[in-house]
């Protein structure tokens, strides 16, 4: 019998993007639909960044790369690394990869085996669990209600590890809560993990431009751990640049040079294009990033203030990144029109098709009480989305 293998039988298709596609579909059908469900910057992409692009297309960068990138865009992100972060990283421990979610694929894929433990904080991003499937791993989730800001404790960690754990994988700022970790609730993460020197840290920090709370703070800041993390980073969010493909990570040199290896046997190096215009990026004026910051801060202030004003949301103060992740469990066992709201998935399917508004639903990122909005979007548009999903919930009763 013909069939898939039973490792992609095992994987779950991204909710983010099948709702985006069913939003789509409505779009082609001549309905006014907002989407709040697409984990992307609505601006586009600074203009001396496309300017970079369109040289490196007339200068010929169009053979191909060194697999883990471009000596010059390595370089480029050590600059980054030292100057915002305060972290010495060498090129040779820089992989650059087609997007982040293949950096952060490629490290799993490199370090996890049969039977190894990932510890993955709840809520987490939707592909992190199936990442592990396919590498075999196992995945070892631990929850964190919007009571304690989604952020999981110390306390927490300590609990699950065991002499079977391999990672962990950390996303702050949060997709999908905006949930940043401080300095010292960071601190508190690496020092159970210095306990056990055994524990990769896989650092997803792509969210780090969009940043309401000052600096940026990163895992890899403590010595007692920094031979262990793996930053997982790329230009997608801030700096609008999602279409262009191109992440990376920054770890210790036998990590990367095992990505190296992956990553050579199945896509080699990404677009040379997308490199030149990410050295641009880097090494540009970075006065678009705080624009776009500033912007992300203002539609954050307004939806959270118009979330709050619906009766039945219930939603935290986001930090960073450009979601919010209200708790909308008060709305299940309410019906209208024959539709009864069971699960956070029920509710994203009713207002979609009572508000025209696309949103995802929490189970898929580890939490069923919860749904994800997405503010990348025009403030004349938030105001009139959160119109029409406050009417249409009125209705549930």
């Amino acid at each position: 019998m013909l069939s898939v293998s039973e490792r992609l039988a095992s994987l779950a298709p991204s909710a983010t993007l099948a709702m985006s596609q069913k939003s789509n579909e409505l779009k082609a059908q001549g309905i006014d639909v907002i989407n709040l469900s697409v984990g992307e910057p609505d601006f586009n992409t600074p203009d001396h960044i496309k300017a970079a692009a369109k040289k490196a297309i007339d200068d010929n960068f169009s053979f191909y790369s060194p697999v883990p990138g471009y000596p010059a865009l390595r370089k480029a992100i050590c600059e980054k690394l030292k100057t915002e972060n305060g972290l010495d990283y060498t090129p040779e421990q820089i992989v650059c990869s087609n997007g982040a979610k293949q950096s952060v694929c490629n490290v799993i894929l490199a370090v996890i085996g049969k039977g190894d433990e990932v510890i993955i904080p709840a809520p987490y991003w939707v592909s992190y669990p199936e990442m592990v499937k396919i590498a075999d791993g196992t995945n070892v989730i631990v929850s964190a209600g919007i009571e304690q800001d989604f952020k999981i404790t110390p306390q927490q960690l300590e609990e699950v590890i065991t002499p079977k754990t391999k990672a962990i994988i950390l996303c702050s700022p949060s997709n999908p809560t905006g949930s940043v970790y401080s300095k010292d609730e960071l601190k508190g993460l690496a020092d159970v993990l210095a306990k056990y020197p055994d524990i990769i840290i896989i650092s997803d920090e792509i969210y780090e431009h969009i940043n309401y709370g000052g600096a940026h703070e990163s895992i890899a800041q403590f010595e007692n751990v920094r031979d262990r993390v793996v930053i997982v980073n790329g230009v997608s969010k801030g700096y609008a640049m999602t279409g262009w493909r191109l992440g990376w990570i920054a770890a210790p040199k036998w990590i990367a040079s095992a990505c190296n290896t992956l990553q050579g046997q199945y896509t080699s190096g990404p677009c040379s294009i997308s490199q030149k215009a990410s050295e641009a990026a880097y090494t540009g004026d970075q006065t678009c990033v705080g624009e776009m910051q500033k912007a992300f801060e203002r539609r954050k202030n307004l939806v959270v203030k118009m979330a709050r004003e619906i009766p039945g949301l219930k939603t935290n103060e986001p930090k960073g990144a450009f979601y919010i992740f209200p708790d909308c469990s008060a709305y299940f066992g309410k019906s209208f029109n024959g539709t009864t709201i069971h699960n956070p998935e029920d509710l994203a399917l009713f207002l979609l098709a009572e508000a025209h508004v696309a949103c995802v639903g929490g189970t898929d990122f580890g939490a069923p009480t919860c749904i994800r909005m997405s503010y990348a979007t025009s403030d004349e548009n938030l105001v009139k989305a959160f119109g029409w999903i406050k009417e249409a919930l009125a209705k549930l009763s």
